[in-house]
């Protein structure tokens, strides 16, 4: 729970000061002295003394009081809201390093059945979108619950040269935009809209990134200041490293371009990401290896979790350990009305036993 204007929370400094000043008024007050024969008589006639009925009107009292301060401090919560529509975003690598046989018969195609499974499980309770990455990021399908149009998507998925990880995040925040207009699309360099307020800390939207990926992101924006632009937009974004740690060597999985696949040292160009013709981001060499440091770190800054799979089985196990049941909309939430509520009862609560136990003359 948080308040909306904190600096109404220095009016608390009033119990303290309402404690005090009781003591000192039942420290101040003289006790009347009457004469008696007979001390034993007088404790015989004198009814049973109950301290906490003495104090519990005035504790009810200060307990009030504390109460209505909060509701004018305007106290918000984070509160779970069934959603209407969500969203979930498979962005998928498709940089050549998937085309590796430790998972048979490669990575790309073990990836693809994983995905086509998923897909068939979700569509029909929520949209799905498909994200490809190597060299930049494309949409390849935006968000649907056609699985027809998803399922042509994966499939025709080729692989291309190297890895951006952090701009198949951006990409995937640009297709959850196109279909709610309370999420803003990514902020770039190239861009010159302005950077939109983050969520409150625990609020998300109904919308969930899965991204999978064999590598480490050497070109692009880098994959923590994509997923912080996914984190201030309440988006949670859980990662997959795909592949053994041996590895292998990796021909190139898609005969149409056998013979012009990239050197890992030159500047040719692989095809983009979905099988368009297009840039493929040439130079450089491929980096072997899963970076698991940043894609868990990627993962946590949005609530997200990291997800390690060296196998075809592995993998169809953690795209069915998604939790996909949990995703809803989360509202930052005013609450004063229960305060000033609770507040009231214990007023008056203060002051029907404070008459009940010690009537007015």
């Amino acid at each position: 729970m948080s308040v909306l204007w904190p600096g109404f929370l220095l009016l608390l400094g009033l119990v303290p000061l309402l404690i005090a000043g009781y003591i000192w008024a039942l420290r101040r007050r003289r006790p009347a002295a009457i004469r008696y024969s007979s001390l034993s008589l007088v404790r015989e006639a004198q009814p049973p003394r109950s301290n906490w009925r003495r104090h519990a009107p005035f504790a009810l009292f200060v307990a009030a009081v504390a109460g209505l301060v909060l509701a004018v401090a305007r106290p918000v919560a984070i509160v779970r809201v069934p959603a209407n529509r969500t969203t979930i975003m498979l962005a998928l690598d498709v940089s050549r390093s998937m085309c590796s046989t430790d998972v048979p018969p490669n990575r790309l195609a073990a990836a693809k059945d994983a995905a086509l499974s998923f897909i068939e499980r979700e569509t029909p309770a929520r949209q799905m979108g498909v994200v490809a990455f190597a060299g930049y990021a494309e949409v390849i399908q935006s968000p649907t619950n056609d699985p027809e149009l998803l399922q042509d998507a994966v499939e025709s998925l080729v692989t291309g040269s190297r890895t951006a990880i952090g701009s198949g995040i951006l990409k995937s925040i640009d297709a959850i935009a196109d279909v709610d207009q309370d999420v803003a699309p990514s902020v770039t360099s190239a861009s010159s809209g302005p950077t939109p307020t983050p969520v409150p800390k625990g609020a998300y939207v109904p919308h969930i990134i899965v991204l999978l990926t064999d590598g480490a992101s050497n070109t692009g924006p880098t994959p923590i200041s994509a997923a912080q632009q996914a984190a201030d937009r309440g988006i949670r974004v859980y990662t997959i490293g795909f592949g053994t740690e041996a590895g292998s060597e990796f021909p190139n999985c898609d005969q149409r371009l056998v013979g012009s696949e990239p050197s890992p040292g030159g500047t040719g160009s692989g095809p983009p990401p979905g099988g368009g013709r297009g840039p493929g981001g040439g130079g450089g060499g491929f980096r072997r290896g899963i970076d698991e440091a940043t894609l868990k770190r990627g993962a946590a800054l949005t609530d997200g979790e990291y997800y390690a799979a060296q196998s075809a089985d592995e993998l169809t196990e953690v795209f069915r350990s998604l939790p996909t049941s949990l995703i809803a909309r989360y509202e930052t939430t005013e609450i004063s009305f229960i305060f000033v509520t609770l507040g009231a009862l214990l007023a008056a609560l203060a002051v029907i036993l404070s008459l009940l136990w010690r009537p007015l003359p």
